[in-house]
């Protein structure tokens, strides 16, 4: 097929204006950028906060200028004494399915189910090989539980229990769930415990750690949920739209840099499909 001069011009126009799109930003009205351009800007509140655990290294200050080797090396030993160099691997157990129709929280006891999930779970953590520094439990019954069986698995972990790993409502959520409506005292009173759970556990390493750490927490949903989000520094009040099964796996890694890595939410793949539950 051949085309006319007039065709051809009207053709070309046509391909420039299709790969050379241009729009205007909407923080500023007067530019142009081409489509292929990296202008993109994020929002305030999507950019990363460097000093979210309030740990970023103070570097001492030293003017560059005329310094001679051997005082350039001082300095740049003096930066990497208060440099973080290890990660810190925080990895986040769901206990497993429990009896809902228990009255009190010591009734509120694994299933059968519940016991046997726990147990995969156990195994599945110890075929990972990780050097786990520490177990720490929520002290409610069905952690405690979960807790025990996976220490089965790895009995020379070390045990600690701890109250703000407790269960709880933690932020009013957003979109709100019509069956999921706590008194808002609730909220006020669980969720100061639980930030305060997340600022206990969730810092980069102090420059004194050599080594990365392996940290297990036994908790509950909520809990977790609310972990994930602060530690990537997404709005809180999403907690909800997360999901977790019983006895699941999600780890969070935070780097020297203070980055916060998720590797894994909810993983449940150890066990059988017959066995994976969420209420």
């Amino acid at each position: 097929m051949s085309f006319s001069k007039t065709q051809r011009i009207l053709l070309g126009l046509g391909a420039i204006s299709g790969v050379a799109t241009f729009y205007h930003s909407n923080n500023n009205k007067n530019k142009a950028h081409a489509s292929w351009t990296t202008s993109y800007e994020p929002a305030t509140n999507a950019k990363w906060d460097e000093n979210w655990d309030r740990r970023l290294p103070k570097y001492p200050k030293h003017t560059t200028k005329n310094l001679s080797e051997k005082q350039e090396n001082k300095i740049n030993e003096e930066r990497e004494s208060v440099k973080p160099k290890a990660s810190r691997h925080l990895i986040m157990i769901r206990h497993g399915q429990y009896n809902l129709s228990g009255t009190s929280d010591e009734h509120r006891v694994l299933t059968k189910i519940g016991r046997v999930q726990a147990a995969y779970t156990g195994k599945r953590l110890k075929e990972l090989g990780f050097p786990y520094t520490e177990m720490i439990k929520s002290t409610m019954t069905r952690a405690q539980e979960t807790g025990h069986i996976i220490s089965e698995s790895l009995p020379n972990v070390p045990v600690k229990n701890c109250d703000l790993l407790r269960e709880g409502a933690p932020i009013p959520p957003e979109p709100p769930l019509g069956r999921y409506r706590p008194e808002l005292y609730q909220f006020f009173q669980d969720g100061s415990r639980i930030e305060a759970g997340f600022r206990k556990y969730f810092y980069r390493a102090q420059p004194s750690q050599e080594n990365d750490t392996y940290t297990l927490l036994v908790c509950h949903a909520n809990v977790i949920r609310y972990f994930v989000c602060r530690a990537l520094q997404f709005p809180a009040e999403a907690w909800l739209r997360l999901s977790l099964n019983h006895a699941s796996i999600t780890w969070i890694t935070i780097t020297p840099s203070g980055r916060c890595i998720l590797r894994v939410l909810g993983d449940s793949g150890h066990m059988s499909p017959d066995l994976i539950t969420t209420t």
